[in-house]
């Protein structure tokens, strides 16, 4: 088999920047050099592309503009159907003649959040017509929508949290009504969520009148939707990855972060990784990686009986074919320690680190795991791609013309 170039696109437009970046990295770390050439696809914050060695190094990173700097700047180029084709971007050139080019037999997607997960990069690469891993267009944007994901496997009868959905066109200027609505919807404590966003970025808990305000002003800095959703307590959160496509799809062990508080924020997973747990071990990281989601303080597998540990398997697997997902998914779910109740409660269909800590325990390597989602991504592109995508009929032809004039 020749060896693949593999496009792993990460950055982009996100308050998940850092995250999507040490997830690609570990990814392209633990490809298989036998089989797969890596090439980085870095989308700066400005929205800019660049490739580069050096973009695959995590250290280089702490100085962002030399990095850049010695990266290439790039651009998309006209190419063939099942590849994707780049050109580098010369500085000051008025002409692009004798530029350096990138050609991709795959997109490997390990972008967080934003139009990264919400179904904008997997529709450029439909229209592009090139491979891609993870999720299609609609079950990325299902997934992503918090309040759309329930509502849609709250129908199919899978367990959800009650949650009340307020966009920032009809909160401002109307807030205290809204305040009012929603003390009298449900007691404290409550949640407040981005409806768009992963990584417990602008959630937070709220225990007053005067919280609740302040949260919901701070959730819509980062998506004009917001969910507000009653506590689980006390609580368990309880999270198993699921691997495969609607066909077939298997799920992980199941993990139970530990923190010492009822609800993990962005620093709690990424930058303070747990630190404060006794009597946990973190989960083992491959070499090649760079901490993120797999530095994290968390019992594998979760202390769960055996029908418990079954239930929420198969509802995992469930929710990840109801949405019509793909690859790799981490589905979160939320339990009441006290009746043993599991909620739904998001699905991150390109998750940290690519949940590669709760495959290994059952014998799925990093490097196994990064190659399987390569191969569901090309099965699922030929799949299409052998289809007929196009009718042999042209209609602007005089004679079939006639009939459009009217």
């Amino acid at each position: 088999m020749s060896v693949k170039t593999v496009g792993v696109v990460f950055g982009g437009l996100s308050p998940e920047h850092e995250v999507s970046v040490i997830t690609s990295l570990q990814a392209a770390a633990a490809m298989d050099r036998a089989k797969y050439h890596p090439v980085p696809v870095y989308i700066a914050k400005d929205g800019v592309w660049y490739t580069g060695e050096g973009l695959l190094d995590i250290e280089g990173y702490s100085d962002l503009n030399s990095l850049v700097a010695a990266a290439a700047r790039i651009e998309v180029l006209p190419g063939g159907s099942g590849r994707l084709r780049v050109g580098e971007v010369k500085r000051g050139a008025l002409f692009s003649s004798g530029r350096r080019e990138w050609t991709f037999d795959v997109m490997f997607l390990g972008l967080h959040g934003g139009a990264g997960e919400n179904g904008g990069m997997q529709g450029f690469c439909e229209l592009m017509g090139v491979p891609y891993t993870g999720s299609g267009i609609l079950g990325s944007a299902l997934a992503m929508d918090k309040i759309r994901s329930k509502d849609f496997c709250g129908r199919k009868g899978i367990p959800v949290v009650e949650s009340m959905q307020i966009r920032e066109q009809t909160w401002a200027g109307d807030e205290e009504r809204w305040l009012d609505r929603i003390c009298s919807w449900a007691s404290f404590p409550l949640i407040v969520k981005p409806v768009g966003l992963g990584s417990s970025i602008g959630i937070r808990r709220t225990e007053d009148r005067d919280q609740l305000d302040g949260a919901i002003e701070e959730a819509f800095r980062y998506d004009p939707a917001i969910l507000v959703e009653r506590v689980v307590s006390p609580l368990r959160e309880i999270n198993a990855a699921v691997l495969g496509d609607e066909d077939h799809a298997r799920a992980s062990v199941l993990e139970e972060p530990i923190s010492g508080i009822e609800m993990l924020s962005f620093q709690d997973k990424y930058i303070r990784g747990g630190e404060g747990s006794k009597g946990v071990t973190p989960a083992s990281k491959d070499p090649g990686s760079a901490g993120g989601m797999a530095s994290q303080n968390r019992l594998i597998p979760a202390p769960l009986t055996e029908d418990q540990t079954e239930y929420i398997q198969k509802l995992a697997v469930r929710i990840f074919q109801i949405l019509g997902c793909a690859g790799v998914a981490r589905i979160d779910f939320l339990m009441n320690a006290d009746t043993g109740d599991v909620f739904f409660n998001e699905i991150n269909t390109i998750p940290g680190s690519l949940s590669f800590y709760l495959w290994e325990p059952a014998d799925l390597a990093f490097q196994d795991l990064v190659h399987e989602l390569i191969e569901i991504a090309l099965r699922r592109y030929h799949d299409t791609a052998d289809r007929v995508r196009s009718y042999d009929v042209n209609l602007l032809e005089e004679h079939s013309a006639r009939g459009l004039k009217a």
